[in-house]
């Protein structure tokens, strides 16, 4: 689904992204890890539209979408998520689900003098799949509360919730887990499994925790220096003495710290 060539993208003197050149298949749960600093988020980033890219090229479905804004991407289903989510925290976790797709009629000033039966119509019908999607989070006892008094897991969750209301072909997770307890880290991944199964989204996430990776991800894309350095499932991304070395610098000693 997704295709990039030798990207890179510098600052000033910077390479943080360094001639990456790698795939994400088409109903796949990929991973991408890799030591702190490796341009994973900027890697991101130029995918999702937020930087342009200093030179190369990246495809989604064999479309050319380099330097593509967010929101013409957001319209062919490439969505990403953020290490900090980014909700409207004075709104309630409906409302915050309900602004999400594009193209309402009560955007439009004539349709709010002229058009108020189709507002209500589509405001109801906003309403009851963004209820429908808080009940698949099992979020749906905070439907009515801010979302800025929800924890940071619930948080994520609901930015999970976003990609629902729209028609997301793919996701990128930029460390999902990061400041959430285990309990709902869990809940997270059952629900990006089932997003992968039931409805046929495509992820790729940015994650260093190792059980969480391993528990919803393959393949599993490793980032050094601003390149892709394997590929593969955990285990051989664990025995790879490239990786462990990137990682420690120690040979193949404490593969299980790979993360």
């Amino acid at each position: 689904m997704i295709k990039v060539e030798n990207l890179h993208r510098h600052f000033g003197a910077f390479r943080a992204v360094d001639g990456a050149s790698l795939e994400i298949a088409k109903g796949s749960i990929t991973g991408l890890v890799g030591p702190n600093g490796a341009g994973k988020t900027t890697l991101f980033n130029v995918i999702a539209g937020a930087l342009e890219p200093t030179s190369g090229r990246v495809f989604m479905d064999g479309e050319d979408i380099t330097g593509l804004p967010p929101h013409a991407l957001f319209h062919k289903g490439l969505l990403r998520t953020f290490q900090i989510a980014h909700e409207f925290g004075s709104m309630s976790c409906r409302e915050n689900l309900m602004m999400v797709p594009g193209g309402q009629s009560g955007e439009q000033l004539w349709n709010t003098w002229f058009g108020r039966k189709r507002i209500a119509d589509e405001e109801r019908a906003m309403k009851a799949k963004a209820d429908e999607v808080l009940e698949f989070l099992t979020i749906s006892h905070l439907a009515d509360h801010p979302a800025g008094a929800i924890s940071g897991g619930q948080k994520k969750l609901l930015e999970l919730g976003r990609t629902m209301m729209v028609d997301a072909k793919i996701v990128f997770l930029d460390e999902v887990g990061a400041g959430v307890n285990r309990t709902l880290l869990m809940t997270i991944a059952d629900t990006i499994v089932a997003l992968n199964k039931e409805r046929g989204y495509t992820f790729c996430v940015i994650e260093h925790d190792m059980d969480f990776i391993g528990r919803i991800c393959d393949p599993v894309i490793v980032m050094a220096e601003g390149r892709k350095l394997a590929e593969g499932s955990l285990d051989e991304i664990k025995a790879n003495e490239q990786v462990i070395e990137a990682y420690l610098g120690t040979g193949l000693k404490n593969k299980d710290q790979v993360g």
